[in-house]
């Protein structure tokens, strides 16, 4: 079998007594500042979706919906039955279990309700944070393979496999790391390329149905390569939780950029 060796990295990164800080928390903080900063640059163009001091309050806003849209997500769509005979482990967010789909939801709500109340364009402010959202995911993605968690499916014959913690004896695909680059990277970069074309920012929504699309069809690809959870497993038919949940997100964003791209007035 081939295998190369999995860098085994402590996934706490600073231990004061019972006060730690874990890579998985730095992954989120990294992700949520470093995303602040960039929606900062993108709403300082055309069509200015809100003013830069704006994204300091909207931080707080999406900071929640990540969290508790991610943390709600994962119990919804992963493990009702377990909390709901333990609903007060819902609270335990340090133990691990947090859904993207779930935060996804949470963002967007958050994006309806700011606009709303400052009286923002939805789209606009939309689109901009939808351009963002990749960073925060590849970070993410980083830390999901530094705890050696979401790991891929067994692929002896794959000269990348790494034999994994918790993982069996037999090399797997590293999962994570094509989530990095797919639904990170390429999909950041993707959204910066588009972003670039003025008159396609000024058609509001595109971008944000864009970002829905493509991030569906990142990780419904991904999904053939991580290994299912292992009390879902497959639903049916080789099909994972993760590609039902992600189905949505492409038909959405495709009926969204078809939408905003035949409105005569799109701003």
């Amino acid at each position: 079998m081939l295998a190369i060796a999995y860098p085994h990295i402590d996934p706490i990164l600073i231990q004061l007594g019972p006060f730690a800080i874990r890579w998985y928390a730095i992954a989120y903080i990294a992700g949520l500042l470093s995303g602040w900063r960039y929606v900062k640059f993108l709403v300082s163009k055309s069509p200015r979706a809100m003013r830069e001091e704006a994204v300091d309050d909207f931080l707080v806003w999406a900071t929640l919906g990540v969290v508790l849209g991610g943390r709600l997500g994962y119990v919804l769509f992963y493990k009702p039955a377990y909390y709901l005979q333990n609903p007060l482990e819902i609270l335990a967010v340090w133990q691990g279990g947090m859904s993207f789909h779930g935060g996804a939801l949470g963002v967007i709500t958050a994006i309806v309700l700011f606009s709303r109340q400052r009286g923002y364009n939805l789209f606009a402010v939309g689109d901009a944070i939808c351009c963002a959202v990749p960073i925060g995911l590849y970070f993410g993605r980083i830390a999901n393979f530094i705890n050696g968690e979401l790991f891929g499916r067994v692929a002896p014959d794959v000269p990348w496999a790494m034999i994994f913690p918790g993982g069996g004896p037999d090399p797997r695909h590293p999962s994570q790391l094509y989530e990095a680059v797919l639904e990170g990277l390429v999909l950041g970069l993707v959204m910066f390329a588009l972003w670039r074309y003025p008159r396609l920012r000024e058609r509001t929504g595109v971008l944000s149905g864009v970002f829905l699309a493509g991030y569906g069809l990142a990780r419904i690809i991904a999904e053939l390569f991580r290994q299912p959870d292992a009390h879902l497993g497959f639903l049916f038919a080789g099909v994972t939780m993760g590609q039902v949940l992600s189905l949505p997100f492409v038909l959405v964003g495709a009926a969204l950029i078809v939408w905003r791209m035949r409105v005569r007035k799109p701003y």
